[in-house]
């Protein structure tokens, strides 16, 4: 689909837009409603940025939605300001991975300013994300993911537990008849335990092991032990995620033996033999029950190389 009519028509809104802003600057126009003015500013520059969108020039859209942000940041409409930040976040990730970052930062020091630190987190991991794939800058995703763990914790030490929709004492669903022959769904069986899990936890250790696999990455072996053991530990209070701490402590002890020569059963004692062929089988043993995944593998062959005593001091 030819969408230049979308653009010309995008450009001239963008031009009308200006005058009006310019207009609401004068002093004529400050004492004739210049607010109302610049409200309409607002709402052209928005229509204009979705008309790029359109026509897939997305710097446009990104520098569009700027325009808007900062016209609804000086008439005080902060929330405003924040989601038209996001959007020009959003149009630029397509164009301007560092430029994304930048609208995103300004839409987080509002609704931080404004204490919405759960919407903050969000776009702190959505930042974490642009560096992890487009800009491939490690750290500075980990110090965003890490940010963004910290907003939800902070948040969950101020949040009751999440009313599901059923109370805890709705008891098993099944299928029982009606006089008339219908069938219906009805509870019966044991109560269920309370639920003490909340949505903000679930986030935050979510970002905390993004933290912790790239710290691994980075030899930054201690703190991505204390992680894995720390969402591990967090994890077994659920009833439902409870299974997981298995993995995550498992990798705490890929870790420990990377940097503590610890390991159980099989690895342990190719580690003392010095025996990698041993090793070597037993981790080929562990990969035909449970598939090693990128991460893992990186792991295990720092360990085997600590074995054949090629790597340094990895403390």
């Amino acid at each position: 689909m030819d969408n230049t009519g979308k653009e010309k028509e995008a450009m001239q809104l963008m031009a009308e837009a200006d005058k009006k802003v310019k207009a609401s600057g004068s002093f004529l126009g400050g004492m004739f409603g210049g607010n109302h003015k610049v409200e309409d500013a607002c709402e052209m520059y928005a229509r204009a940025a979705n008309m790029f969108k359109m026509a897939k020039n997305w710097s446009a859209a990104g520098n569009a939605f700027c325009q808007a942000a900062r016209l609804h940041m000086q008439l005080q409409n902060k929330l405003d300001s924040a989601t038209s930040f996001v959007d020009a976040g959003n149009a630029y990730k397509k164009a301007d991975p560092q430029e994304a970052i930048n609208c995103l930062n300004q839409a987080i020091d509002i609704y931080t300013d404004m204490g919405r630190f759960t919407i903050a987190a969000k776009h702190h991991i959505t930042i974490a994300e642009v560096y992890e794939s487009e800009l491939v800058d490690i750290e500075k995703a980990i110090a965003h993911y890490e940010q963004a763990a910290d907003y939800y914790k902070g948040e969950e030490s101020n949040r009751k537990p999440i009313k599901r929709k059923l109370d805890s004492d709705l008891k098993t669903l099944q299928f029982d008849s009606t006089e008339d022959g219908d069938h219906v769904l009805v509870w019966s069986g044991p109560r269920r335990p309370p639920d003490t899990w909340t949505d903000t936890e679930s986030s935050a250790n979510k970002c905390l092991l993004k933290v912790g696999h790239y710290s691994a990455q980075l030899d930054q072996y201690q703190k991505a032990i204390e992680i894995y053991e720390q969402v591990a530990m967090s994890t077994m209070d659920n009833p439902l995620l409870k299974y997981n701490a298995k993995e995550y402590f498992f990798k705490a002890s890929l870790c420990h033996f990377i940097v503590d020569e610890l390991n159980a059963k099989k690895l342990l004692e190719a580690h003392e033999e010095q025996n990698s062929e041993a090793f070597t089988e037993a981790v080929k043993e562990f990969d035909s029950v449970s598939r090693l995944d990128q991460w893992l593998t990186t792991m295990l062959l720092r360990i085997k190389k600590t074995i054949q005593g090629d790597a340094g001091d990895l403390k």
